[in-house]
């Protein structure tokens, strides 16, 4: 599917979702997402990076469609973020950087946790346009805590990717800030808020897997 002026979501390669998913485990049940959102599926991203090689043609798609946007610097959420920013930005020859994540105290709400730029890289990204990169895009919680964060800096986030968008939740944030996002395969993906979870109303025991930030 091309990207057109129209589109905020760019495909860049069908049926690519199935693929990713063999790359990485999941489990259903009932689960607390680190943006506060619920969902029937969890992730197990910790396998991805193993192998660089496994997933090398999706960094490639991804490569390709983020070129369009005439970026000096690629930045991802620490961790499997700011591994995908790394070997983005080696393959366009740009700078890199990462964010770390913080956790509020009051956890109840949604989006409690925050993203934090290192002071090595406060600087050298100000005025600079930024492509952020996550592995996976559901709620988008640590994609937009980066994009936040990055904006407080006076960094220029131009474009938001990954290689999985899973739903539209996260996408719709960076549509309402027009910025696109590029993403090598999609999926559809259930979310709820905690007040209108079906599994809560069936009375599903909930599992907290908030360290997650997709």
């Amino acid at each position: 599917m091309g990207q057109s002026n129209n589109e905020r979501l760019a495909i860049v390669r069908e049926p690519s979702a199935a693929a990713f998913l063999e790359l990485v485990s999941g489990r259903s049940g009932h689960f607390r997402l680190e943006s506060g959102h619920h969902s029937a599926l969890w992730l197990d991203l910790d396998p991805l990076f193993s192998s660089a090689r496994q997933i090398d043609h999706f960094v490639t798609d991804l490569v390709t469609a983020i070129r369009a946007y005439d970026v000096a610097a690629i930045c991802g959420p620490l961790v499997g973020g700011a591994f995908l920013a790394q070997l983005v930005a080696q393959a366009m020859g740009l700078e890199f950087a990462f964010t770390e994540r913080v956790i509020a105290s009051q956890e109840s709400s949604l989006y409690p946790a925050s993203y934090r730029l290192p002071a090595a890289f406060r600087g050298r990204l100000r005025g600079v346009r930024v492509a952020i990169v996550d592995d996976v895009m559901s709620a988008g919680s640590a994609l937009r805590g980066t994009y936040d964060e990055l904006r407080s800096y006076d960094a220029v986030p131009v474009v938001a990717g990954a290689l999985l968008v899973l739903g539209s939740t996260g996408a719709d944030f960076f549509a309402e800030r027009d910025i696109p996002v590029v993403a090598v395969a999609r999926d559809k993906y259930d979310l709820w808020l905690p007040v209108s979870c079906p599994l809560c109303a069936a009375g599903v025991t909930l599992e907290d897997v908030t360290a997650a930030a997709v």
